[in-house]
C-alpha cells in the first residue's frame, strides 16, 4: 500500500530523509529515498514487525559498508531516534555498523557455534542475539533484492554470490523472504 508522505506511518522519518537530501541523491532505480521506500515496502509485504520496517526505511542514515553516503553522523543518533524511536534506530545502527567481511560468514551459524559480529565504527566484536541476526538478515536480503530487481548489471555481477549467501542465511529468514530470493535470484 502506498501513502502520501504526510499520511505515511513513518512521516517524520521521510521528512528527515528529505531534509538530508535522500530525495535527490541518485541511487539504483531512482533516488535513495525511492530505494528506501521500496525496501520498507518489501519488508511490510513479508510481514516484518513495524520497527524493522522503519529501520528498512532508514537503513542508510549512517552509511553502510557498501554505501559510503552518510546522511547523519553517529553523533546525531538521538536525532534519528527522536524521529523513529529507539528500537528502530538501534536496528539502523546495527545494520550500518556491520563489517561485512568479518560478520557475514558466521551470521547463520547453528546453535552452539560461534557467531562474531564486528562493528565497523568501533572495531568491537560481539555475539549478536538471534533476533538481531534475523533482523539483520531480513533487512540485508530486502536491500540487496531491491537492487537486483532494479539494476540488471548489479544482478548479473552479484546474483550468484547473493544466492549463495542467502541460502546459507536461510535459517534466519522468513518464508516470504526465502520465496523472494528464489523468485529474484533463482
Amino acid at each position: 500500500m502506498t501513502h502520501s508522505d504526510d499520511q505515511h506511518p513513518d512521516a517524520p522519518a521521510i521528512a528527515l530523509l528529505k531534509d538530508l537530501g535522500a530525495g535527490t541523491a541518485k541511487h539504483s532505480g531512482g533516488t535513495l529515498l525511492t530505494h528506501l521506500l521500496r525496501v520498507e515496502a518489501m519488508l511490510a509485504e513479508w510481514g516484518a514487525r513495524p520497527a524493522l520496517q522503519t529501520a528498512a526505511l532508514c537503513h542508510a542514515f549512517y552509511g553502510t559498508d557498501g554505501l559510503p553516503l552518510v546522511l547523519l553522523e553517529l553523533s546525531e543518533r538521538g536525532r534519528l531516534a527522536g524521529a523513529i524511536g529507539t528500537e528502530a534506530e538501534e536496528l539502523v545502527y546495527f545494520y550500518a555498523s556491520c563489517d561485512r567481511k568479518a560478520s557475514y560468514p558466521s551470521l547463520a551459524a547453528p546453535e552452539g557455534e560461534a557467531v562474531t559480529f564486528r562493528d565497523r565504527f568501533t572495531g568491537e566484536q560481539f555475539t549478536p542475539s538471534l533476533q538481531q541476526r534475523r533482523d539483520f538478515a531480513e533487512l540485508t536480503v530486502a536491500n540487496e533484492l531491491d537492487l537486483a530487481k532494479v539494476n540488471e548489471s548489479f544482478r548479473e555481477r552479484n546474483g550468484a554470490g547473493l544466492r549463495k549467501l542467502f541460502t546459507r542465511w536461510a535459517p534466519l529468514l522468513s518464508e516470504a523472504a526465502r520465496r523472494e530470493v528464489a523468485a529474484v535470484l533463482g
